[in-house]
């Protein structure tokens, strides 16, 4: 070998967000002018810098690199030994390569982040808001997460109540908030509350939402009750206190000299009685609105018809795709609609349109597709596991069946308790598919095409904690 190396020191300690360097030595032993080349290699090469990058050294000189450590403060600079390495290449003697190691080690830092997802909730017996917890540091987080309110107003059941996050990963508490006292009449309350992530030996972190209680049955119709409750007690004593009097107008002396001066049965003969009218005349004609109701019954009876105003039909992915079928009967078209936390069913869009929403930090949990022109589509997905252990999110049982072209195809679930979305993976019949997909705290991703069945495509990369926000298909 026609080289000699030296680190000084081997090994160094530095402070995520901070630098620190290590002084290398080398001297050519050989005897012909070389240039060495100088290259990081390792976890940590993305963070290291030499100066300068090459080095010339005559025979029996001695030559200095600096090489500078800048670890960032994030969840990527993990805590404790790293090891690292320095890749050095002669010109002249390229198979002689040399890789002096050494060590660093980076401090420990702790991050968290919490958040209620959605911060307010509305309820008349329960809420059920989700604290989202994230270690922003370089070492496992293990927390506990407890509830309180002013006035003792809410129970809390929290689930799980402790956690353990690796670094840079992301945990969902799931909370159900309840009131002690039901609002049977009246308008809603504000209830704040307060959820905080307490560590060992660290202050707790509070994050603050609000449960807005609504009445069980609104205030007017408790004034509704209140006043037709008095008309009927008033109604009720005003019969029962009226009494009726009856008196007779008659005198019975008038009456007397009547009958007196009344003619006798044979004095006159009894008055004739008019003929009754005659019956031939038509009987009188229907209301016009009766009869043009008869007509429209179809001669059921005459009666009214009832009008039943039929439901709109949903607009689904399979509504809009046949659309476009129909003004492009030779072309190939995907259309599609994402169910997101807290939103629901968006309206359907086609042909590479954005379907979800961007930087809301919204989950998907289903979606709707429908296909022409491409003999069908079939997917399935994973979505989020809450009692993973290797970083990953659980695959639904079975893929959907084989959906026919112009038909609605539904992976997940729109439940409100449906896990969201991490990874989508779906094919079609014939021709090629394409996809983007944009996940929580990450870019969209590059464009992924596939051929037809069996290829599959995928969109998103499997991380239990980094649900799927928006999607763009097309075919």
């Amino acid at each position: 070998m026609s080289l000699w190396t030296s680190l000084e020191p081997a090994s160094v300690t530095v402070d995520p967000g901070g630098s620190t360097a290590v002084r290398l030595r080398l001297r050519n032993t050989g005897d012909v002018v070389d240039e060495y080349r100088f290259e990081p290699v390792g976890p940590i090469a993305p963070w290291t810098t030499v100066e300068p990058p090459s080095l010339r050294l005559y025979p029996g000189t001695t030559g200095t690199v600096e090489l500078t450590f800048a670890p960032p403060r994030t969840s990527d600079a993990t805590a404790g030994p790293n090891p690292y390495a320095v890749r050095i290449t002669p010109t002249e003697h390229p198979e002689a390569t040399t890789v002096p190691e050494g060590n660093l080690t980076i401090t420990p830092f702790t991050e968290v982040r919490a958040e209620l997802v959605p911060p307010v909730v509305k309820g008349r017996f329960r809420g059920r808001p989700k604290l989202a917890v994230d270690n922003l540091g370089n070492t496992k987080l293990t927390a506990s997460v407890s509830g309180n309110d002013n006035g003792d107003q809410l129970s809390y059941e929290i689930f799980p109540s402790n956690v353990q996050i690796e670094p840079g990963r992301a945990a969902f508490v799931k909370t159900t908030l309840k009131p002690r006292r039901i609002i049977w009449f009246g308008s809603k309350e504000q209830r704040p509350y307060t959820l905080s992530v307490l560590r060992s030996g660290v202050n707790p972190l509070p994050v603050e939402g609000t449960y807005v209680q609504r009445g069980f049955l609104p205030r007017w119709l408790a004034t509704f009750f209140g006043v037709l409750l008095a008309l009927t007690i008033t109604f009720v004593m005003l019969w029962i206190a009226y009494k009726p009097s009856v008196t007779s107008g008659a005198n019975p002396k008038a009456a007397e000299a009547g009958a007196t001066l009344a003619p006798s049965p044979s004095a006159s003969p009894a008055p004739v009685m008019p003929a009754a009218p005659a019956t031939t005349s038509a009987p009188p004609a229907a209301d016009s609105g009766a009869a043009a109701g008869a007509g429209g019954s179809g001669g059921g009876g005459g009666g009214a018809e009832a009008t039943v105003t039929a439901k709109p039909k949903a607009d689904t992915a399979a509504t809009a795709v046949n659309r476009l079928a129909k003004s492009d009967p030779g072309g190939r078209h995907v259309c599609y609609r994402a169910f997101v936390f807290g939103v629901g069913w968006q309206k359907p869009v086609c042909d590479g349109t954005i379907a979800g929403t961007v930087g809301q930090g919204r989950q998907i949990t289903a979606l709707n597709i429908a296909v022409y022109g491409v003999q069908g589509s079939a997917g399935n997905a994973m979505v989020h596991n809450p009692t993973s252990t290797n970083g990953q999110g659980a695959w639904l049982p079975k893929w959907t069946a084989i959906i026919a072209d112009g038909k609605n195809n539904y992976i997940g679930s729109s439940k409100s308790d449906a896990p969201y979305l991490v990874t989508f993976v779906w094919n079609v019949g014939s021709g090629q598919l394409c996809n983007t997909v944009k996940q929580v705290e990450q870019d969209w991703s590059n464009l992924s095409c596939n051929g037809a069945r069996g290829d599959l495509n995928t969109a998103g990369n499997f991380d239990n904690n980094h649900w799927i926000e928006a999607i763009k298909l097309t075919v």
